[in-house]
């Protein structure tokens, strides 16, 4: 695709921010909603094995976020000029984000499993591990296997999957069409779920490679901080509804 086509596109990176971050909103925002009657009630019982319920409609559209997020790693990963500054915020906000997703999924401090920023970054170190070894492929395969051993005993949110998604992401970006079906096939799952995946699709193909109206270190760790304040928020809601 020629870069006059590729501007044609309506949606810059500013816009797949945005979208990521309400579909993830909307998505969590389901540990508040529970404690409405009636949240989780079928008004559409399809059969036994598909039960439609604002739950599940809310889930779906939540399953959005992760696959935009994936994308713009990859982008991150090859526009970044430091990227040992890339990886080393990630895991900064790795951390200052595991006691707020704690209380949210758990209710305590301590949780059975570690929110999304460490399957990122863990997704960003393969993606380093595969260009810094392309010539020593035995040590790549190594890193690359040590790599998805952590993130099996990590139990970070998305787990190996969304290692591997974002991986496939990297690996297929110059390929649209078998990037959407591979990368999806790492979250395959409910059928409801599996086309919120497929629906992230839509906005990452219609990205313009521009970066739009976030500009600015302020704005960067803001989109970062809006992950772990906004699970605050949503953890003292549901203790107070």
């Amino acid at each position: 695709m020629t870069e006059t086509q590729e501007k044609k596109k309506p949606l810059s990176g500013s816009i797949l921010k945005l979208i990521a971050v309400i579909t993830m909103l909307i998505d969590h925002s389901h540990h508040v909603l529970d404690n409405i009657p009636g949240f989780r009630r079928v008004f559409w019982n399809i059969n036994p094995e598909y039960q439609v319920s604002a739950y599940l409609l809310f889930r779906t559209v939540g399953r959005i976020a992760f696959p935009i997020y994936a994308f713009l790693l990859t982008e991150g990963f090859q526009h970044t000029h430091d990227r040992k500054k890339y990886a080393s915020n990630l895991f900064l906000f790795a951390l200052i984000s595991e006691i707020p997703w704690n209380l949210l999924h758990g209710g305590s401090v301590f949780y059975k499993s570690q929110n999304v920023f460490f399957t990122l970054f863990l997704g960003l170190l393969c993606m380093i591990v595969y260009e810094t070894y392309q010539q020593e492929h035995k040590k790549q395969l190594l890193y690359l296997i040590i790599i998805a051993v952590i993130a099996v005993f990590l139990n970070a949110d998305y787990g190996l999957k969304g290692v591997g998604f974002i991986f496939a992401m990297y690996l297929l970006r110059e390929k649209k069409i078998p990037q959407m079906f591979v990368s999806t096939a790492f979250l395959s799952g409910h059928i409801f779920y599996t086309f919120g995946v497929m629906s992230a699709f839509i906005p990452i193909n219609l990205y313009n490679h521009e970066r739009g109206f976030i500009r600015g270190k302020f704005w960067k760790y803001a989109f970062y901080a809006f992950y772990p304040v906004h699970m605050l928020l949503l953890y003292f809601l549901k203790q107070n509804l």
